[in-house]
Parts: structure tokens; sequence; C-alpha cells
């Protein structure tokens, strides 16, 4: 699913012969970054109602790069840097990748194989 993901990602910018529609892949990079220096890999608490100081920082930078992932196409399409097909695709590619990490996490939190 992640490869189909990243296809998707690369197809909207090869397409259209533009590839200002990579830029929302940064955002699929800083994602998970949050999680990874202050949570210590672990994504449990990101859906716990659990408050601190760091655990409410990642919470929120965790959730600005996802809206971020969503946004950016938005805002190249509306300054017609991108087509519209492309603004799709690169949707497309975002909810794959949402579902991929899903998947993972629900994967993650099963102890018993």
């Amino acid at each position: 699913m992640f490869s189909s993901s990243l296809l998707l990602q690369i197809l909207a910018c090869a397409i259209y012969s533009n590839w200002w529609p990579m830029l929302s892949a940064l955002m699929y990079v800083l994602v998970p970054m949050p999680c990874m220096f202050f949570g210590g890999g672990s994504t449990e608490y990101l859906l716990s109602r659990d408050g601190g100081g760091w655990i409410d920082a990642v919470k929120f930078l965790t959730g600005a790069s996802a809206v971020g992932s969503i946004a950016i196409p938005i805002i190249l399409r509306h300054a017609h840097l991108i087509s519209t097909g492309a603004m799709l695709i690169e949707f497309m590619s975002f909810f794959i990748f949402v579902g991929t990490v899903m998947c993972f996490h629900l994967a993650n939190l099963e102890d018993e194989w």
C-alpha cells in the first residue's frame, strides 16, 4: 500500500509534467518526526486523552503535519501551479498513505500473533 501511495505521488508529477506536487511528499516525512523525537517511536499516546507538555506538543505537531499534507495540494491548485487532476491524485495518494499508517499502527498494537 505504501508503494502504491508513492507511485501515485510520482505519477501526479510525471503525468502533468509538473513537480510541484512533490512538495506534499515532504509532509509524509515530517508527520512521524514528532513521534520519533519526543515519543520514543511509540504512537500509543496519540489516541489517548493523557496530556502533558511534550505529549500535547507531539499531538499538535503531528496534527499540523497531517493537515499540511491535505492543505498543500489545495494551496497549489488555488495558485494555479498544479492541475485539478494532479490534486485529486495527490488526495488519493494521501488517503492510501493514511490507510497504510493505520494498518501498521493496528498491527503494532496486537501483542499476540
